[in-house]
Order: C-alpha cells, then structure tokens, then sequence
C-alpha cells in the first residue's frame, strides 16, 4: 500500500504561504530598527506592548525596502525586486491606535 503512494505519477509543486513569512533581511537593510526593537524588549523585560512604536518602524522598514532575487532559468538569469515584506496598511497589522495618536500629534495648516 505504501509503494503505491510513493511512485504516483502526480507531482506536489511546493509554494511558500500567502501571509505569515516574508525573506530574510540578508544584507541587513533592516538591522538597525531590529536592534532597537531588542534593546526595548530588554529593557522591558521582554513586555512587547511598551515597544509597539519600534515594531512599527521595524515593520515599516521591511515594508519600504526592495531586495533583488536571481531567478535561475534553464539558460540564462533574470533578476527581480521584491520587497521584504509585502505592503500591509498598518491598521491591518494591529497599529491602528498607533497611527491615530501620530495623526493627533501633527498640526494642521491653516
């Protein structure tokens, strides 16, 4: 019964997920909002509620970064861009609050 699974004539074809994973920031594009975001969480003892601003940021960063990706093709490369992360509104995400109280900070023009 087992072999009859193992040399079926259809092909699984893996594809990464919809949402909940995005490329690793290799060349460390990000790097510097990341330690930020750290040290709060150290700081904090590891509350994240009180480092939500530097999560945004760092969220943001991924957001607005581009990277190039090599698509190896039978006889030749090609080369795309494609972001860290995927553009989300950051209501979304959970930092609807965050961006309502940024809003109140600025003045209007008159």
């Amino acid at each position: 019964m087992s072999t009859a699974m193992n040399f079926s004539t259809k092909s699984f074809t893996p594809r990464p997920p919809d949402k909940g994973a995005f490329p690793l920031d290799h060349f460390g594009e990000c790097s510097a909002f990341k330690e930020r975001f750290m040290e709060c969480l150290r700081h904090s003892g590891y509350e994240s509620a009180a480092c939500r601003q530097r999560a945004m940021a760092y969220l943001e960063c991924r957001m607005d970064r581009r990277t190039v990706f090599s698509k190896k093709v039978v006889l030749f490369s090609s080369f795309e861009l494609r972001q860290l992360m995927a553009n989300e509104p950051l209501e979304k995400l959970g930092f609807k609050d965050l961006i309502n109280e940024k809003s109140e900070e600025k003045p209007e023009k008159s």
